[in-house]
């Protein structure tokens, strides 16, 4: 008897039938049931099977996208509202701006200086004009 274990343990998932997971099996279910009622709703309407085939692929494409899709990790309906989130809802535009703290740092001890430095000199003004 063997027993496979996954490397990692998120990518485990339960199959309940044949091999699917409930989510799998109940979209399947549903895109068999409405690839039949399209059929027959269309077969009263043309005769051409053709058409009839892709009319039922393009009917059940949402339901299989629904159940199969996986797109890192997210299923088909939390990827659709994360991609309205991120480009309609949230839309923003990075802008890259870098920033030199040394040389902020650098300017802030000018100013600092600059401001000693004339206060001194005012101070020095002061003095000589009370001393003459």
């Amino acid at each position: 008897m063997e027993i496979r274990i996954n490397k990692e343990i998120r990518q485990y998932k339960e199959n309940i039938f044949f091999g699917l997971s409930l989510r799998q099996f109940i979209f399947s279910v549903l895109s068999c049931i409405i690839a039949v009622i399209l059929y027959f709703t269309l077969k009263s309407m043309t005769n051409n099977i053709e058409i009839i085939s892709w009319l039922c692929i393009i009917g059940i494409l949402p339901f299989v996208l629904l159940g199969f899709f996986k797109y890192n990790g997210l299923t088909a309906d939390k990827f659709f509202i994360a991609w309205i989130k991120s480009e309609i809802l949230i839309p923003k535009k990075l802008l890259f701006k870098p920033n030199n703290l040394y040389l902020d740092m650098y300017r802030q001890f000018e100013k600092k200086v600059r401001k000693s430095r004339k206060d001194k000199n005012i101070e020095n003004k002061k003095r000589r004009g009370k001393s003459v």
